[in-house]
């Protein structure tokens, strides 16, 4: 009976968009699902609207309140510009900035926000063509502008989309603007409420132009410019894996000082299909598989690639053994904090008011290199607005020094506010620049720092669950993590429990409960061990998955010990997989 109430309560909802509102493609692909005995895509694509999470707008392209179209762009884009009116009435032009990736749609939708925005009273800079995300973030604050959006569903499969906000910090919104926004979009009944007709006078198209002013700023965070003078034609293979990077990168690259990037032409082709991944995904080991077989054949000596929309980086470098090893995103994020730090007590121009900021799923390594030199911490949720809220409450307090995410995600700037693999990219080559001048690998580099701050070995593990059922099921995985709570993982007692859905925390060693010091709430549970385990677990806001993110501690006491502290962390791995019962 609740299945059939369901069913026709969707019904209801999907007919709406047969009405003369809607184009009549959208119509056809409503009928026919409306028409079909099998009623599981029309539940999928209208059984929610699709609602702003960790990384704003995303999903599946298609007809349906759940799905990417110009329906759902444009409710987002008519709610976001009521709220921007409401909010920034006092000023006599309202600004924003609109960016795309290369996926399939992605500029149609651009152009459809950049109408309604328009349509609105609101002046638009649209971008000529594909830019990466920070680049988007850095007009933001360039251009003193109210806020702005992105078109891109970051690293997910070719069937995504998405849709990102912006505020006039150029960070993603959190709340109130993000809660604001989504009461304007509900607001927002049918295509009728949305003001599709755009007012040219008032969109301006950017390019090249702002490209360049990017880069130059971007030039002024190099720390070693006389270590890339002597390793200038260091061999550095770069692929964007289809998507934004190509515009910029290698331009990067290049006027940071280095002058022997290798393409991988094939994955220069810009292509919503992605034809040479099954994922464009720098996590996953076959997105970087042609890049790494390019550096094999060159004897390169990095591998550096970005995501479409070029905020994510991903890197692989040479073992002892001279093998590819690809470096997960907690290795490189280490890479850039131990160097971002020790570059400047080089350089003596710490000044005692820096800091940076990771995320509570990121590396505990990262916190002991800070606490070690002296150096600020924040730690903060997973998501990138959470380390650009840090930042914008220290504005013009604190010196800003560099953050980053298990998720391949860093920002070494404070002039842009989303992570940035543009300037990830051009440090990361600049760190292997640097161990080179030492007579060091980047891998040797590593082990340096494993063998000066402790050893850590970190996995992470999705379990994906899709659709209507699927986020019912991880539901019910969370809630039955915290009613019947571990006390024990791999045979090591469970010493402190975090949970900041309710913003409680337990410690076992004193039985005692106490508060978590967080801005607000997120459905994400932690556990602390004896032998210095971190677990932590929560439901991905932007995919239907649940994710668990695993980290040991082995001592060591130099550089040699560390081939047995990786095996033993590896076994440790294996034994809590098996306690999670993942």
């Amino acid at each position: 009976m609740e299945n059939k109430v369901l069913i026709e309560k969707i019904r209801k909802k999907a007919q709406i968009w047969l009405g003369e509102d809607y184009d009549e493609v959208t119509r056809n692909q409503v009928q026919a699902m409306l028409d079909n005995p099998d009623s599981t895509d029309l539940i999928e694509s209208f059984y929610k609207d699709l609602e702003f999470g960790t990384g704003g707008l995303r999903g599946i392209m298609g007809a349906g309140s759940n799905r990417m179209n110009k329906y759902t762009v444009g409710a987002a884009t008519q709610g976001f510009s009521n709220y921007l009116k409401k909010e920034f009435a006092f000023l006599q032009e309202i600004k924003v900035v609109i960016g795309h990736d290369c996926r399939n749609n992605s500029r149609e939708f651009a152009e459809i926000s950049a109408d309604i925005f328009s349509a609105n009273g609101i002046k638009v800079y649209l971008f000529e063509d594909l830019r990466p995300t920070p680049e988007m973030s850095y007009v933001i604050r360039k251009f003193k502008c109210s806020g702005g959006i992105i078109l891109t569903a970051s690293h997910n499969p070719k069937e995504y989309n998405g849709y990102k906000a912006y505020w006039d910090d150029g960070a993603q919104m959190i709340s109130p603007h993000d809660k604001n926004t989504i009461a304007e979009v509900n607001k927002v009944r049918t295509a009728a409420d949305i003001k599709f007709k755009g007012d040219k006078n008032l969109i301006e198209i950017i390019g090249k132009d702002v490209d360049e002013a990017y880069i130059d700023d971007l030039n002024t965070i190099t720390l070693s410019p006389d270590v890339i003078s002597r390793h200038h034609d260091m061999k550095i293979v770069y692929t964007p894996i289809h998507g934004t990077g190509v515009q910029i990168i290698p331009a990067a690259l290049n006027r940071f000082g280095f002058t022997n990037i290798i393409h991988v032409p094939e994955q220069d082709v810009v292509s919503g299909d992605f034809p040479t991944v099954v994922s464009p995904n720098p996590e996953e080991p076959a997105a970087l598989s042609m890049a790494v077989a390019k550096a094999e054949e060159t004897d390169a000596e990095l591998v550096l690639a970005s995501d479409p929309d070029a905020d994510r980086v991903g890197a692989a470098v040479k073992n002892n053994d001279g093998v590819w090893t690809l470096l997960n995103g907690n290795q490189t994020a280490l890479l850039l904090v131990y160097y971002l730090i020790t570059r400047r007590k080089e350089l003596g121009t710490l000044k005692g008011d820096e800091y940076i900021v990771k995320t509570i799923v990121t590396t505990e390594t990262i916190r002991t290199i800070a606490e070690k030199n002296e150096i600020g911490f924040y730690d903060v949720y997973t998501g990138f607005k959470w380390i650009a809220d840090v930042m914008r409450k220290n504005e013009g307090k604190k010196t800003y020094i560099g953050g980053g995410e298990e998720s391949y995600g860093f920002l070494c700037e404070d002039f842009v506010r989303d992570k940035d693999a543009v300037s990830a990219c051009c440090i990361l080559a600049e760190i292997s620049a640097w161990a080179k001048d030492q007579g060091l690998t980047t891998f040797q580099l590593l082990h340096r720092i494993y063998a000066e701050y402790g050893y850590s070995k970190e996995t992470g593990i999705s379990v994906v669950k899709k659709g209507k059922s699927g986020a019912e099921e991880i539901e019910a995985m969370m809630k039955n993590f915290r009613d019947n709570p571990l006390t024990e993982i791999a045979g090591s007692k469970v010493t402190m429990t975090y949970d900041f859905a309710s913003l409680k925390g337990h410690s076992f060693i004193d039985n005692e409960d106490f508060s978590l010091n967080m801005s607000t709430t997120s459905n994400v549970l932690q556990y602390y061990t004896e032998d210095d385990t971190k677990i932590s677990i929560r439901p991905s806001g932007t995919e239907p998955k649940i994710k668990f993110y695993i980290e040991v501690h082995e001592p060591v006491n130099s550089v040699e010990d560390i081939p047995e502290a990786e095996k033993a962390a590896s076994g440790k791995i294996e034994k809590i997989k098996v306690s999670l019962g993942i």
